[in-house]
């Protein structure tokens, strides 16, 4: 996660605070706050922020200014290494429980600029996977399978080590000293991602009934009960509650097959349902494996590139989810997301 300097912070809370500002009065700015700088380092903090995408610049030459990218609140730097300094029960939650106008605050997710970078890195994505042989392309996938349910496992606590995931899935050997739930769970994962890959057009629209068939290959064997949860569930390392009535979570699931459905783009498919299946909780247990392998499914069956998760920490990934949970703020988890679709197209299907 990016991880902004004090002075950088300044910097962007004065944007932020303005219409559109230029290097010049951001000096003046710093020298008024008693901060000691120079114009070369603004200039370098503020290429920090653009190629972060917190700013836009506007204009050329020596009439360039500054202006803050988005105003909405979804989309503020989080210094996340500050937010968990505060303990639990201390950050201020924007809402205690499921706030049903979430739909609305998720409306531009993404800008034009972000999707247009994306599309071009699937661009690439795209013509690799049309070059490659038949041999090569299953390798690749089973690679990703394996790669993928892995690190999805290792979200959730699982022990495997890679090595153990590989043996697992391509000579059917559980590694030593482990809980045979969790070769469960990674077999579990393979089972999705082949149901997935042989029927990639079968998501291209969602329902309540194919989320919960995802969700039943997720977390078969693991006496976890299916579809819709009737009880209240808890969520370790915050104090949002999910809803806990059967008929307001179905409800809520609902609203966001709806607005996916109709919403145009793939990518914003995909992180809206990645974010919000994790945040409506409509499980007994799953509920991040399932949103994981539906925002893929998603991706799959419009012909955008899977993402596998491999290169991401796992104290990142959950992080930013609790940040979402508690400030309605996405934009941790977006650039988890953006991260791990560049990495994914730079690492996976290449000639």
């Amino acid at each position: 996660m990016i991880k902004l300097t004090e002075r950088q912070k300044k910097i962007l809370d004065f944007i932020s605070r303005e219409i559109e500002i230029n290097a010049s009065d951001i000096l003046l700015f710093l020298k008024r706050i008693d901060v000691d700088t120079s114009r070369f380092s603004i200039v370098r903090d503020l290429n920090i922020l653009l190629q972060n995408d917190f700013i836009n610049k506007i204009g050329g030459g020596r009439s360039i200014k500054y202006k803050e990218k988005s105003t909405s609140p979804i989309h503020k730097y989080v210094d996340v290494d500050e937010y968990f300094n505060r303990p639990q029960d201390e950050r201020v939650l924007v809402s205690e429980s499921f706030d049903f106008d979430i739909l609305k605050k998720l409306n531009q997710v993404f800008t034009t600029e972000d999707i247009e970078k994306l599309d071009n890195l699937n661009r690439h994505f795209r013509k690799n996977i049309k070059k490659i042989s038949k041999t090569i392309k299953k390798l690749e996938t089973e690679r990703f399978v394996i790669e993928l349910a892995w690190k999805s496992s290792q979200i959730e606590g699982n022990t495997y080590t890679l090595l153990d995931t590989e043996d697992l899935i391509k000579n059917k050997i559980e590694a030593e000293g482990h809980k045979k739930e969790e070769a469960i769970m990674i077999l579990n994962h393979k089972k999705a991602l082949d149901f997935i890959n042989k029927n990639p057009s079968y998501f291209k629209i969602l329902s309540l009934k194919k989320m919960e068939e995802l969700h039943r290959l997720i977390v078969g064997d693991l006496d976890i009960h299916y579809n819709i949860r009737k009880s209240p569930v808890g969520v370790t390392g915050t104090n949002y509650k999910p809803l806990d009535n059967e008929y307001q979570i179905k409800e809520a699931v609902q609203e966001m097959i709806a607005f996916t459905n109709n919403t145009k783009h793939p990518i914003v498919k995909a992180l809206i349902t990645l974010t919000l299946i994790s945040y409506i909780q409509p499980f007994e247990d799953g509920n991040k494996r399932t949103a994981r392998l539906l925002a893929n499914a998603l991706l799959v069956a419009n012909n955008y590139c899977p993402l596998s998760y491999r290169n991401v920490k796992e104290s990142d990934y959950k992080k930013a989810i609790l940040i979402f949970y508690e400030s309605h703020n996405i934009n941790p988890l977006k650039r988890v997301f953006v991260e791990q679709f560049k990495f994914a197209v730079n690492n996976y299907f290449k000639t």
